[in-house]
């Protein structure tokens, strides 16, 4: 994470502990394909092909259509058409995940912009679905782009570290806590109008990015399930050595064996150590704030996310 960014974007899925990237990678690869589709679909004749394409990338608000193809919760959230759309979400993204990378990690990271994004995605199909607003375009309707999973990573690190200042074109310093809470109102201003689908999902996410946060305090990771998934995968597709290695050992006495025994012990010991000591100090964060750390657990987490 410390390699620069277009290194770490050109590196994300060859690295580990990482997810901001991946994420970033994801929306990047998506956008790029599906523009390249539709401008060489429509030349060629194809344009009912790619809108074949992209209504299975978005997510319905009608709930028949949603039920044929529930995989849209998901990839809704990683697929945008304009450039200042995707623009927009990544630079938002990168600046506030990079927040929450340092203090919560990057597996909570994906776990709240991915959670963001469903709780996005069922805030705007529940309003869709409720409100007579709605009745007349509700069979039409459909949404895509990363911003309600943005809208979480935002005010989920303006609750954990609101006084963090970030230093703003023509306007200076500015505390987090007032850029969420002005985006936050943005959206709910326009909620009623031309893009009220995405400024729904928009107060979707961030209501999950607040409640995230505070669940996390009371000792509750609302995540453990994504990750339970990510973990499956990533031992499904994990490379095996293809040539097992073996050698002869080498006889020692029963002294060298004692101290070599004991003197692993005494490093497995400590490597072990200083992970909870790294998780103490998330819980910190997670309970207190990123300020309420002393120097040296400030120090310690810094040289271990270099890791």
């Amino acid at each position: 994470m410390y390699e620069g960014f277009w290194y770490n974007l050109k590196n994300a899925f060859r690295q580990n502990n990482n997810s901001l990237y991946k994420i970033i990678a994801i929306n990047l690869l998506v956008f790029v394909v599906m523009l390249f589709a539709r401008v060489i679909l429509n030349f060629s004749g194809g344009a009912s092909i790619y809108e074949l394409l992209r209504t299975n990338l978005m997510m319905p608000a009608a709930i028949p259509q949603l039920l044929l193809k529930p995989w849209t919760i998901m990839t809704y959230m990683f697929f945008h058409e304009g450039i200042f759309h995707i623009l927009f979400n990544m630079l938002f993204l990168y600046w506030f995940g990079m927040l929450l990378h340092e203090y919560l990690g990057s597996r909570k990271l994906a776990n709240i912009y991915i959670l963001g994004g469903i709780a996005g995605g069922l805030f705007y199909l529940l309003m869709y679905n409720v409100s007579p607003f709605f009745a007349d375009v509700l069979p039409n309707a459909k949404m895509l782009g990363a911003s309600a999973g943005v809208y979480a990573v935002v005010v989920a690190a303006a609750t954990l570290s609101p006084n963090t200042t970030f230093f703003l074109l023509l306007l200076g310093p500015v505390k987090i806590k007032y850029i969420a809470i002005f985006y936050v109102l943005i959206a709910f201003a326009n909620s009623d109008g031309s893009n009220a689908g995405g400024e729904l999902a928009h107060l979707g996410g961030a209501a999950l990015g607040f409640l995230y946060v505070n669940q996390l305090r009371k000792g509750r990771d609302m995540g453990g399930w994504i990750q339970a998934i990510g973990r499956f995968f990533e031992k499904l597709f994990a490379k095996k050595p293809a040539v097992k290695v073996t050698y002869r050992k080498e006889k020692v006495s029963s002294s060298e064996s004692y101290r070599s025994s004991k003197s692993s012990g005494a490093a497995a010991r400590s490597q072990e150590t200083t992970q909870e000591e790294i998780d103490q100090i998330l819980d910190k964060i997670a309970a207190k704030g990123y300020d309420a750390l002393s120097k040296e657990e400030k120090r310690k987490l810094f040289e271990f996310s270099k890791k």
